[in-house]
């Protein structure tokens, strides 16, 4: 039996094994973490004992080999679909945003039509970009920033503000101005115009700990692969242009005959032997750059909004989730007696999602929670009423790489110079910006090289939702 040894027990990492695993070749996951999930990942809030999510994540319909993984795994029953998305523009109304019965890429145009907060002139100015996006990117046009393209395009600042960056900025949780035009185009192709489930969301029910702490380390471990938590490796071993081994902190070296290294791009060179690092495929590894998301957890005594989901316009928050609604539970805890811990009881469960948080850097954790709250009064007035029990914000500082013009380039592919090696990572030639279909790709792109290896030719990778017959004839869009 051949022995794999896959370094990181993020998504990346999971999806290789998780390909491997049901394919016959159990693995090796080592991960330097005391849980699984890399940034996809949960920690424990001792105020209401529960786990939390360090940012909320949520897939698209458009997401096959995300949504493949799950099923695969079991785990795709804890993901609810939201049949609308909820836009609350600059006045506080909410427009309620879903597709109708027309095929795509017309079932979205009732929906964009509703945009309260949006003119007719601003609309049809939307329209006219939305199709010059669809056509295929040529060199020049991916030289500029997103940002540039827009102004080049007639996007005025309104629908800039109120469009474009709410849209873009959650998804690539990056700056307009930081963003290619081929990763923006890939957005709203993907999601929105190919194919009529493209733009469906689905949230996580359950904290992501109950995903791929339970669930899915039941799914691999009964299948024969081995998880090590706590164990962080330091270096590849590289003996005569092969990789025999995986050094630890602990000295200990887990051998193997197949490797896959699926850390971030920033922890990557550094467990690489020398020799790997000054080649030329992973140079561009160095030059990639990354950016924040800081999410805002809040507990009230009473319920704020009815609202599943709301997607704020022209604000500073920008995704509020009710987590109580969406999980469906409440948390009920009364201290012991005498404890000087707070008390929650019925807690209602809220969070903030601020993507590409870069200016929140200047801000102390009082002030952005201020802001936060005086937006969420704005919008529904009864939290000025509310009693906050409890908060908690998160910044993941490097929680994605940045899609900005030509970072396409730099991305190396998941097979290294060195034959039994592969990387993965949402950050590896994937086709995709830096999202958890992305991680899942590159695990089965890295999974599908060791295949190769043994003689099997398995299709791991899924294909993309199938484009739509209008989309092809109206955008010009290939299948």
């Amino acid at each position: 039996m051949s022995r794999i040894v896959i370094v990181g027990g993020g998504l990346a990492g999971l999806a290789a094994a998780v390909a491997l695993t049901a394919r016959g070749f159990p693995c090796t996951i080592i991960e330097s973490r005391p849980r699984l999930g890399g940034r996809a990942s949960s920690f424990h809030d001792s105020t209401t004992n529960t786990d939390i999510d360090n940012c909320q994540h949520v897939t698209l319909g458009c997401c096959t080999n995300f949504r493949h993984f799950c099923q695969t795994t079991g785990i795709a029953e804890f993901f609810r679909r939201e049949p609308a998305l909820y836009f609350i523009g600059p006045s506080g109304k909410a427009d309620r945003f879903a597709a109708g019965s027309l095929p795509a890429p017309l079932h979205l145009t009732g929906a964009f039509a509703r945009l309260s907060y949006l003119s007719w002139k601003d609309k049809y100015s939307l329209a006219t970009a939305l199709k010059a996006l669809a056509r295929p990117v040529s060199e020049q046009d991916e030289s500029e920033s997103f940002a540039k393209w827009l102004t080049r395009h007639g996007q005025s600042q309104t629908v800039i503000n109120r469009f474009w960056f709410v849209v873009l900025v959650s998804a690539l949780s990056e700056s307009l101005e930081r963003i290619s035009l081929s990763h923006a185009r890939k957005v709203f192709v993907d999601a929105f115009l190919a194919h009529r489930d493209g733009w469906y969301v689905d949230v996580p029910n359950v904290p992501l700990e109950v995903l791929y702490g339970g669930r899915l380390t039941d799914w691999l471990t009964s299948r024969g692969t081995t998880i090590r938590l706590l164990a962080s490796a330091e270096e590849v071993e590289l003996v005569n242009d092969r990789v025999t081994g995986i050094r630890l902190g602990s000295n200990e070296v887990i051998e193997g005959d197949e490797f896959v290294v699926a850390l971030p791009f920033f922890r990557v060179l550094s467990v690489l032997p020398e020799s790997l690092k000054t080649q030329a495929d992973l140079q561009g590894i160095k030059q990639l750059e990354a950016a924040p998301i800081s999410s805002i957890h809040l507990w009230f005594d009473r319920p704020i909004t009815d609202l599943p989901h709301a997607v704020f316009v022209d604000r500073l928050c920008q995704w509020v989730f009710n987590r109580t609604a969406i999980e469906a539970v409440q948390i009920r805890q009364t201290s012991e007696p005498n404890s000087t811990e707070s008390q929650l009881v019925d807690a209602y469960y809220y969070q903030i999602v601020i993507s590409a948080s870069h200016d929140l850097d200047g801000c102390s954790k009082e002030e952005t929670q201020q802001q936060v709250l005086k937006e969420l009064t704005e919008v529904w007035p009864i939290v000025a009423d509310a009693k906050l029990l409890h908060s908690r914000q998160v910044t993941e500082h490097r929680a994605v790489f940045s899609p900005v013009p030509g970072v396409d380039a730099l991305r190396p592919a998941q097979q290294t110079p060195v034959a039994n090696l592969q990387l993965a990572g949402d950050w590896t030639q994937t086709g995709w910006p830096a999202t958890m279909e992305g991680a899942v790709r590159s695990g089965y792109l890295a999974a599908s090289n060791i295949l190769k290896r043994k003689g099997r030719h398995d299709d791991v990778l899924q294909p993309d939702l199938p484009t739509a017959t209008l989309s092809r004839l109206i955008f010009g869009l290939q299948s």
